[in-house]
């Protein structure tokens, strides 16, 4: 059986950032990993997930028996979602039906319910161009039930507020420094925990990688789930 990660980076990321994470998954699911290139402020999030999944589907090559996770952090965690949409409304879930192939998801800070810091940062004149095609879906309130065409999902949110987004935000509640815990919650999520990490500081962090590896392997995190 083959094996395959697939890491999507953030916004105004490349996923060389994920290096540690990818090296991480690799030795401990014996798994080939692979980085997804996108430039979000100016393709479309419907444009980049349909290229993603026809990246999962050429991965499986036509092998029954492959896996293909998904690891999106931040931004790239919406387009793992629309990719999986796409891929359930487009050729539902019969087999051999052209469907995303098997896998887990993990998703890394994404704010599956809509970025107060992406609203307050839109609104300014300069800066709010700098989010280019990307802020309309972070803007929006909200992913509401995801068809995952099976995928079982977990979330990992931080609450380390060290980030730029929070002068933007103006926070008041639990965050990662860009994006708020309450902004990661998706209905439909299998599992979902808090850790101490900042918005980048998770890529790099030890604990998320093994959790990360944890669900991949078992579908659920091994921390007992928070809020």
């Amino acid at each position: 059986m083959t094996v395959h990660v697939v890491f999507v980076h953030g916004l105004f990321m490349t996923g060389v950032e994920s290096l540690p994470l990818r090296r991480y998954l690799a030795r401990d699911l014996d798994a080939a990993t692979h980085t997804f290139p996108y430039m979000a402020t100016l393709e479309p999030i419907g444009t980049v997930a349909a290229r993603l999944a026809r990246r999962l589907t050429r991965l499986a090559n036509g092998d029954a028996q492959a896996i293909v996770h998904l690891v999106g952090h931040s931004f790239g965690g919406l387009i793992v979602l629309h990719a999986l949409e796409q891929g359930s409304r487009t050729h539902g879930s019969r087999p051999g039906s052209g469907a995303p192939p098997p896998g887990r998801v993990v998703l890394l800070g994404s704010p599956v319910a809509g970025s107060g810091a992406a609203v307050a940062l839109a609104g300014r004149p300069v800066l709010g161009r700098a989010l280019g095609r990307s802020g309309a879906a972070l803007a929006a309130p909200g992913l509401g039930d995801v068809r995952s065409n099976g995928h079982e999902i977990g979330i990992v949110a931080g609450d380390r507020a060290a980030g730029l987004g929070r002068f933007f935000a103006g926070f008041n509640e639990p965050n990662d420094g860009t994006i708020a815990v309450r902004e990661t919650e998706l209905a439909g999520a299998v599992d979902r925990i808090v850790l101490p990490v900042s918005h980048t500081g998770m890529l790099l962090s030890p604990r998320v990688a093994r959790e990360t590896a944890y669900f991949l392997r078992h579908g659920r995190f091994s921390l007992t789930a928070s809020s």
